[in-house]
């Protein structure tokens, strides 16, 4: 068999967090992988080959690798590719005859690539090779996510007709009203053309729908700083067109699956906070309470949160944000995730307090009535900013 022609993993859609150890033609790991996916592009291979190895034998000669992924094309794009393996050695290719589609062929590329640094660019020429280096430069600067966008300064559309961008605006302002924390940080989420950090997206579990691959990585990827860079969007110069009525209901359809997948985990994060109101309310009790302990209710409520929030922790750490702290499992990394869970938590039992004092001493509410509206409150403070800021990867044992 050809060393060149990749075997189809067959795994879930999850990229690893090391480099495969199986030998590779350039004989070391590369910084960047860029995937081309392909389907009956045989009229433009050649051309995007040609160029981007140029490019980037220019900007990081023999540091990177092109993996060409064809969802087995009638015109036979992959055993062209495979040709050209003889006098590009950066170059790899894998036919998938099972699979198809194009986020999928993206991940299963990234899945047997080596960089540190993955990439997509589309095959058919209509994005702009030479913007490969400002992507990497944003990445080399410590950006997360490295995006070619055609809505900020210097980027835009050649030749598109008014409903084609009327669609695509459409889409971009639908993202918006669904998945606003997500798509308010693209300019571009429908872009095919970016540049994501390894670790950013390894372990994650990936589940897109259709061909845009960019809002599933933003959604479920660990990404703290994204870069976008312009560029102007070109019309194909030979083959068809691949945008159909289709890919915009699967984009559609997408964009619902990543809100129902982040509204279970502040479903998760709910019955967790449940189960400390029953923490809490029943140490307010045994403290506060005239026949118990009956020490005064500001402290006794302070006491009963603070257990509360170790409760929530440890439930939060081993199943709701469980994908993330199985990263980090040592004892200092959940220290530290305890320590800023309590730091957030904080903020939240001042506000608890507050409101539990106002509500008991002032509108003269039953105590545990006044302390369930009091946690009631918080709770999307606690969850918004522990997912942010607690249960994010930093570091992870080797």
């Amino acid at each position: 068999m050809n060393p060149s022609l990749i075997p189809i993993p067959s795994k879930i859609l999850q990229i690893p967090d090391f480099y495969p150890p199986e030998s590779i033609n350039i004989g070391h790991c590369p910084k960047l992988s860029l995937i081309l996916p392909t389907y009956n592009e045989a009229g433009n291979i050649k051309d995007i080959v040609e160029v981007l190895s140029e490019l980037l034998d220019d900007y990081i000669p023999g540091n990177y690798e092109l993996i060409v992924v064809d969802d087995n094309s009638p015109d036979y794009t992959w055993k062209l590719a495979l040709e050209l393996t003889a006098n590009y050695p950066q170059l790899r290719v894998m036919r998938r005859t099972e699979e198809k589609g194009l986020s999928t062929a993206v991940i299963r590329g990234w899945q047997v690539a080596q960089g540190e640094i993955l990439g997509v660019i589309d095959a058919d020429l209509q994005h702009p090779p030479e913007i490969l280096a400002k992507l990497l430069q944003e990445m080399e600067r410590g950006a997360d996510l490295a995006v070619a966008s055609r809505h900020i300064e210097g980027g835009g559309v050649s030749e598109w007709s008014i409903i084609r961008r009327f669609l695509s605006r459409g889409a971009q302002m639908l993202g918006l009203l669904i998945l606003p924390e997500v798509i308010s940080r693209l300019s571009d989420p429908m872009s095919g053309y970016f540049m994501v950090r390894r670790r950013a997206i390894a372990q994650k579990t990936l589940s897109p729908v259709g061909y845009k691959i960019l809002i599933e990585v933003a959604a479920r990827g660990r990404i703290r700083w994204i870069a976008e860079v312009g560029y102007v969007f070109r019309e194909r110069q030979d083959g068809e067109s691949k945008v159909t009525w289709k890919q915009y209901v699967e984009y559609i359809q997408h964009l619902l699956r990543l809100r129902l997948s982040i509204s279970a985990r502040f479903i998760q994060f709910c019955l967790v906070g449940l189960s400390g109101v029953v923490v809490d309310m029943g140490f307010l009790y045994l403290l506060s309470d005239e026949t118990t302990l009956g020490l005064p209710l500001t402290r006794s409520k302070i006491i009963a949160a603070e257990l509360a929030i170790i409760n929530n922790f440890l439930w939060n750490d081993y199943w709701t944000f469980r994908d993330i702290s199985c990263r980090q499992p040592g004892k200092r990394q959940r220290l530290k995730r305890l320590i800023k869970f309590n730091l957030i938590c904080l903020a939240g039992l001042v506000l608890n307090v507050l409101f539990l004092n106002l509500f008991f001493n002032v509108f003269n509410l039953n105590r545990y009535l006044a302390n369930f509206l009091a946690i009631a409150l918080v709770t999307l403070w606690n969850f918004w900013f522990n997912l942010k800021l607690s249960w994010r990867v930093t570091e992870v044992d080797q």
